[in-house]
Parts: C-alpha cells; sequence; structure tokens
C-alpha cells in the first residue's frame, strides 16, 4: 500500500472539464484516476479512465464536466484511523483519506500486481487496394508517415507498453515486410505467420489457438493511435470481458436535407445537412483464449465474424472508447491527414 500526501497531480475540480481530467489521468499514470475536489478541498467524487470510456458509450463529451461521469459517492478513509481504512482498499485499489471536514489529507493506492502484456497480433498482411498506386509495390504498413514507415510506428507503440513478443500476420508483399523488421531495432521478440492465400482480419489468430493463456492484444498494421493498452488491458479484466473492442467515434454531415416521415408515411420535417455521428471498431483488440478458440481453421474469417461467434456463444464482448488520438490509414485522404496531422505534434 502506497500513501501519497502530495496529491495536486491525482485532483481536479468539480468544474473540470472531461477533457482536461484525461490530460491530468494521463500525467498521473500509472494511477489512471482523479479525486474531484470542491474549491475548499472537501471530496466530492472520484473519476477513472474506466468511468469515462464508460460514459463516452451513453454520449459524454470531452467538453462535459467531470460531475456528469464522476462517482458521487465514493468510498472514502478517515485520516489517522489506518486500521478501518486498509480493508477499503479490498473494494477500491485507491482510497480518498479525508479528514473531519472532508477536505482530503492524503491518497492510498494499492499497487497494482497484473503482469506485463505477454503477447500482441499485428495484421499486416492486407493489399491495401484502397490506396491506389501508392501500395502497388509497397505493402502499406510501410508507407512512410513523417518520414517514418506505419509499421515502425505500431511497433514502436506495442513496444512502449512491455510487450514481450509480436507476431506478424503477412501476406502482400511479405518479403519487404520482413526485411524492414529485420533491418530494426526491435525491443521485443518478432516472429511472423506467412499466410500463402489471405486469411481476412481474424484469420491468422486460427494458428495461435491453444497456445495462449491470457487475453491476447491484436492490432491492425494500418493503425496510428495513441490509445494506452495497459489502460485497454485493464478495462478488459476489470470487467471479466472474453473480447474488448476498441472503438472511435466517427462524425459524418449529409450534404443534404434529411426528410423525416410520420409512422403514417406523411412529411413531417426536414433536417437541414445534420450531423450524425457514429461508434467505428478502431482496429484493436484483446481476446481471450476461449475467443480465439472459436477462429475457423479451414476458410478466411474477418474480425466482425470472429466477434459474432464468440457472442452468440455465450462470452462477453465489451467496448472500449478512443479518446486518444486515433487514426486507421486506409485511403489517401486518411494518409494525407496523418501526414499533416504529424507535422502539427511533431510525433
Amino acid at each position: 500500500m502506497q500513501s501519497i500526501s502530495r496529491f495536486d497531480h491525482l485532483t481536479c475540480r468539480i468544474d473540470a472539464t472531461v477533457k482536461d481530467a484525461l490530460i491530468r489521468i494521463g500525467e498521473a499514470t500509472p494511477n489512471l484516476f482523479q479525486i474531484v475536489v470542491s474549491n475548499d478541498g472537501r471530496v466530492v467524487g472520484t473519476i477513472t479512465d474506466g468511468d469515462i470510456r464508460r460514459a463516452m458509450l451513453d454520449g459524454l463529451t470531452m467538453g462535459d464536466t467531470v460531475d456528469k461521469c464522476m462517482c458521487k459517492t465514493p468510498i472514502v478513509g478517515k485520516a489517522y484511523d489506518d486500521r478501518s481504512n486498509r480493508p477499503l482498499l479490498l473494494r477500491a485499489w485507491f482510497l480518498p483519506v479525508v479528514d473531519a471536514a472532508g477536505r482530503l489529507d492524503h491518497v492510498l493506492v494499492q499497487p497494482r500486481r497484473e503482469p506485463p502484456l505477454q503477447r500482441a497480433l499485428l495484421m499486416a498482411g492486407g493489399y491495401g487496394r484502397r490506396l491506389g498506386e501508392l501500395t502497388r509495390d509497397v505493402p502499406k504498413p510501410l508507407l512512410p508517415v513523417g518520414g517514418r514507415p506505419i509499421l515502425d510506428r505500431v511497433l514502436e507503440k506495442i513496444e512502449s507498453a512491455g510487450i514481450a513478443h509480436v507476431t506478424i500476420a503477412l501476406h502482400y508483399r511479405a518479403a519487404q515486410i520482413k526485411e524492414f523488421v529485420k533491418s530494426r531495432r526491435n525491443a521485443v521478440d518478432i516472429s511472423f505467420i506467412e499466410e500463402a492465400e489471405p486469411r481476412g482480419t481474424a484469420g491468422a489468430l486460427a494458428q495461435l489457438a491453444g497456445q495462449l493463456d491470457e487475453p491476447l492484444l491484436v492490432v491492425n498494421g494500418d493503425v496510428l493511435t495513441q490509445v494506452d493498452f495497459g489502460a485497454m488491458r485493464e478495462f478488459n479484466m476489470r470487467h471479466g470481458y472474453d473480447g474488448t473492442i476498441a472503438i472511435s467515434r466517427y462524425e459524418v454531415q449529409v450534404p443534404y436535407g434529411v426528410v423525416r416521415q410520420s409512422d403514417d408515411g406523411s412529411f413531417a420535417g426536414v433536417d437541414e445537412k445534420p450531423r450524425m455521428s457514429f461508434f467505428v471498431a478502431a482496429g484493436m483488440y484483446f481476446v481471450s483464449p476461449e475467443l480465439v478458440a472459436l477462429t475457423p481453421r479451414d476458410r478466411a474469417v474477418d474480425m466482425p465474424e470472429l466477434l459474432t461467434l464468440g457472442r452468440d456463444a455465450g462470452l462477453r464482448i465489451g467496448l472500449f472508447p478512443v479518446h486518444e488520438y486515433w487514426k486507421d490509414v486506409g485511403q489517401p485522404s486518411d494518409l494525407s491527414l496523418a501526414q499533416e496531422d504529424h507535422q502539427r505534434s511533431g510525433r
């Protein structure tokens, strides 16, 4: 148990925006929480990275204030009463400890003992046909963004999560990708699955069935992101999911007036060029050994089909909203935007 008496980095005001709270949570890593305090220092709530992501499923925005998603009845301890405080940490992995006036005195944190992530599967075998001439001679994962191949950036992100072993699934221009990986200074052990015929976005999982004893991180080879894979794994574990899908909010503006109709088919109104919002699959998943075992072995299979097979078999599949930077480089316009993002951020 760790006692933190200098806790400014672990607190935010009740009028703070969700965006501000997330910045502070990121700065407080690995303590992915904030204690919400009033102007006079009284504890009025707590908020975790997971609380925010769950609220995003119900429409929470980055501009909302933290009271929209915080726990308003947090478990708190009493100053100078360690005997009573310790059992409370069995119910919560962090504990705000308050004085007689309800002001924060210190914070107790239960060290997290989750083992490091062990394995990841990187899907890098696609043709990249939507990119046209750009991928005629070069596989999509080797296209440059900011002077570095996409694959280099994806591997760097996986390495930063402390993952020990990465398997890369290959098909199109496999030799080029192997050569690049061989020339790279890798911080993880890397092996390959080379598919003689395309097996879809989940088919390579069939070759890992029976080799896993914990959830596997699966990442598409054309995804640029700042997602915290550790937070994603924790989200998956805390909810007891058999699989977790990272999702990102995608907005599209209809360029026409959308006509609404009543139940009897008559005119009800017009929404002029409405903006619509959806959650889309972000190309990152945690999959349990049980879900991997359901992967068909004799044909191609895409991830949506496998997830549906898992759901129909009674497995629990969760949704992990992404609030960090995310870009799927699937089309020329996406690649151009990724280049612009790099120029602005310098990443």
